[in-house]
């Protein structure tokens, strides 16, 4: 039996199967989610990320960054604190964010593994491509909580699950890093168990609002 990673259900099945690697899903929270005999290891997975180019002055990259920062600007008043959680060896969200005036503090696990950066609270919270690489949803969920104010916003950007067939021929299950696939239907479990607004921007974006 494997307990889903984010809301510790017992009630999980068999999803799917490929060449690489088993997947399942929690029929309480409908996360998709990798077992963890099938994870990599920390060297690896580190590998792997050494290998991506986030330059914060790619224009290509910023435009993809922006379905995320202009949304999110458009709801946060001017000259607040935020942190970009997971930023990775590019912080580009965080320079677009700076540039717009706001304070950022920078996390990552391992190209900026300040921790003291987790002890305050911030206006709004950050995860760019984040979400579908943590081996432990729960915690990280429950931490980013924490770290927001009330009143304030926690900005996701990640691919989510539509259905079997398109997960079946969907090209961002193939990444090795990527463990944990959301659904709108899993974003709303999560609104709702913690009483939290949702806003679904595009395909990709979901922005959460903590209560005051």
């Amino acid at each position: 039996m494997h307990l889903c990673p984010l809301c510790s259900s017992n009630q999980t099945q068999f999803y799917f199967e490929d060449k690489n690697r088993c997947y399942f899903q929690c029929s309480r929270c409908e996360l998709v989610f990798v077992p963890e005999e099938q994870r990599l290891n920390a060297v690896s997975e580190k590998a792997h990320y050494d290998q991506h180019e986030n330059d914060p002055d790619d224009q290509g990259y910023r435009h993809f960054l922006s379905r995320l920062s202009l949304p999110l600007l458009e709801r946060i008043d001017s000259d607040t604190a935020g942190l970009d959680f997971g930023c990775g060896p590019g912080p580009a969200l965080a320079h677009m964010l700076r540039e717009a005036g706001h304070n950022i503090a920078l996390y990552d696990i391992y190209y900026q593994p300040d921790t003291d950066v987790l002890e305050k609270t911030y206006d709004f919270v950050t995860a760019t491509e984040v979400i579908e690489h943590l081996y432990d949803p729960k915690n990280i969920w429950s931490q980013w909580l924490n770290l927001v104010k009330p009143g304030g916003w926690i900005g996701i950007m990640t691919k989510q699950v539509i259905d079997l067939e398109a997960f079946s021929r969907w090209h961002y299950k193939n990444d090795p890093t990527h463990v944990c696939f959301f659904s709108r239907a899993t974003f709303r479990y999560l609104a709702e168990r913690d009483k939290l607004k949702l806003e679904f921007i595009g395909n990709d974006v979901v922005l959460l609002r903590k209560p005051h």
